[in-house]
């Protein structure tokens, strides 16, 4: 180094100083090892038996080196999907009958015939990408480490992975609303009875006895975080129970369960952080106690950790805080209820709970303790048959219940994603279907509904029709917008248009239609002077229910009814509708005759 650092001065380091690198920093030389994976975590690989060993030991070192510091494999579980994923590229050698010894006899045609393989054992296109991609990363690194080993026909196969087309993978699919809403409400039922379980403490024993023994063990507790089956104190208690009839089934748990949470309370705590987030579920395993920041106007940011976001691993989400029904509440009360076990079992894991006699920080592979939860709660599926819950799956429910609130609009819907991403992975997914077909055909009955509307003008459009004529619309070319106002056009439920040239008949014919057709007719146009034939024909069609039977008079006149009721007399309002009736009252109403017999 030159000289003495100063402020304001480089610091140079001269070539000497520093520490050469071996060209192989972590050399195989086993076949039995261990990989510490970059986000934590250990994978014990053990290849001794697979052959050949030559190379199987290429295998090895290269896959050590993918896992190592800055390699792609950070994550152990993925560490281990590979570790199970290339012996079966030697099986297959060996079941070809292929004389391979080392990676420099490897050919194009091994690959192509793995692939041919792994089709005959019926994996799908999308399961074999995933194999296929394993061996073929395995081989590159293999030929980037030793590039005299790889021949050329192996390293022009090594550019691709497949030479057939990649088949996209369908997408998860998400819970139903009807099974979300049992899911949800089972969760926060649990949350909050736990919570007050650990609120509360333990509850007072009647037996002075028993109190006493009681005190003692919950003393233990808190002096040590928990107590165990052999403890003295534990054992008189339990003995204490079974002589007076108590029961002393799982007495340990519940006297633990006073104090801290238990395996069983993290499930419901994950599904309703999960359901109310929409985190992905391995990001909930992973939150810290620190992961609430920037909080503002009853809300938060949650800090968490998506490791397969390469190179955007650490991600933020604002949420709401408040209640424990909130994801910032809910996080709060985690960590204060894990406070007591986290002091004994230090850890920054949000997950600090008292698992098979010890206490556990973090959350792994939960399934059975899911499945009893399910049971526990009765939870079925859209068929009534019991729910087999997958964790994975909340993300998209989250999102098919936020896509439903949206009303499908992508640019609420589309929160941490692009459009097209929300649009293909979110949206466009088996849960929805129903609602977009609803969707679909709404919008045809409404192009229908819409095309034989007939123009319904309150007095105040009226007014503005008088004093703008030139923008009334819906008027045919050639007619007076005023003279349909006057009535110099009228029939008698309405002024029309054009009668000669009406949309359900040809042009120049007179309209075919009856009279009460007005009301799915574009050329009609409604005005209040027209209430009191509505209403008397509105008088008309109620008087026919009588003597019609429901199925005739639905055929015959419900179109009408739902019209003049729903569309046309609900937009003039009460005070115009009770003037017309008192016309009607007071005037039987006239009767029109169409254009031509005034001629």
């Amino acid at each position: 180094m030159t000289g003495r650092p100063r402020k304001g001065h480089r610091v140079i380091f001269r070539p000497e100083e520093g520490v050469a690198i071996p060209d192989d920093v972590d050399p195989i030389t086993g076949l039995r090892f261990t990989i510490i994976a970059q986000s934590g975590g250990e994978a014990l690989i053990d290849y001794t038996r697979l052959k050949p060993r030559r190379l199987a030991l290429a295998f090895a070192r290269a896959l050590r080196h993918l896992a190592a510091p800055g390699g792609p494999l950070g994550v152990r579980s993925t560490v281990k999907a590979y570790a199970v994923t290339l012996p079966q590229f030697l099986t297959y050698l060996q079941e070809a009958g292929e004389r391979v010894a080392g990676a420099d006899n490897l050919r194009g045609r091994h690959i192509d015939g793995f692939e041919a393989w792994l089709e005959a054992r019926n994996l799908t296109r999308t399961n074999l990408f995933t194999v296929l991609v394993k061996v073929v990363s395995v081989l590159r690194q293999i030929a980037t480490d030793s590039p005299d080993d790889i021949s050329p026909d192996l390293r022009d196969r090594l550019r691709y992975v497949s030479a057939k087309p990649f088949q996209r993978s369908r997408p998860r699919d998400a819970y139903s609303p009807f099974v979300a809403h049992q899911l949800r409400d089972a969760a926060r039922d649990d949350v909050a009875a736990v919570i007050r379980r650990l609120r509360e403490g333990p509850p007072v024993e009647a037996d002075l006895v028993l109190r006493r023994m009681e005190g003692a063990v919950h003393a233990i507790i808190e002096e040590r975080g928990l107590v165990r089956s052999d403890e003295p104190a534990f054992v008189k208690l339990y003995h204490a129970r079974a002589r007076r009839g108590r029961s002393t089934e799982h007495l340990g748990d519940e006297l633990n369960g006073r104090h801290h949470l238990t395996r069983d309370d993290v499930v419901p705590f994950l599904v309703q952080l999960a359901l109310e987030t929409g985190l992905e579920i391995e990001c909930c395993k992973t939150l810290t106690v620190d992961c609430l920041q920037n909080a503002s106007d009853r809300t938060v940011e949650i800090a968490f950790l998506k490791r397969r976001a390469r190179g955007g691993e650490y991600k933020r989400l604002r949420a709401r805080d408040g209640g424990s029904s909130t994801p910032g509440g809910l996080i709060r009360r985690l960590i204060d209820l894990t406070a007591a076990a986290r002091r004994h079992h230090p850890s920054e894991s949000l997950w600090v709970y008292r698992g098979a006699g010890a206490f556990t920080a973090g959350i792994r592979h939960p399934q059975t303790l899911v499945d009893a939860w399910t049971r526990r709660h009765a939870i079925v599926d859209d068929d009534g048959r019991p729910l087999r819950l997958l964790l994975s799956h909340l993300r998209k429910t989250h999102k098919a219940l936020w896509y439903i609130k949206t009303e499908g609009h992508i640019a609420r819907f589309a929160v941490g994603h692009t459009p097209e991403v929300a649009a293909r992975h979110y949206a466009d997914i088996s849960a929805l279907r129903p609602l977009h077909e609803a969707t679909v055909a709404e919008a045809l009955e409404d192009a229908v509904t819409a095309a034989l509307t007939p123009i319904v003008l309150t007095p105040e459009q009226e007014r503005h029709w008088r004093a703008n004529p030139t923008g009334a619309l819906n008027v045919p070319v050639g007619n007076d917008p005023i003279a349909l106002l006057d009535g110099e056009q009228d029939v008698w439920l309405a002024s029309c248009g054009g009668f000669y040239a009406s949309p359900h008949g040809e042009i120049g014919s007179p309209c075919p239609l009856p009279f009460w057709g007005c009301l799915e007719c574009s050329n009609a146009v409604i005005t209040a002077r027209k209430l009191p034939a509505i209403l008397a024909f509105l008088d008309f069609i109620e008087d026919q229910r009588p003597a019609l039977s429901s199925g005739d008079w639905a055929v015959k006149f419900g179109r009408a009814h739902a019209r003049i009721t729903t569309q046309v007399i609900t937009l003039f309002g009460p005070a115009v509708v009770a003037d017309a009736r008192r016309t009607l009252v007071a005037e039987a109403a006239p009767l029109y005759l169409p254009p031509e017999a005034r001629l």
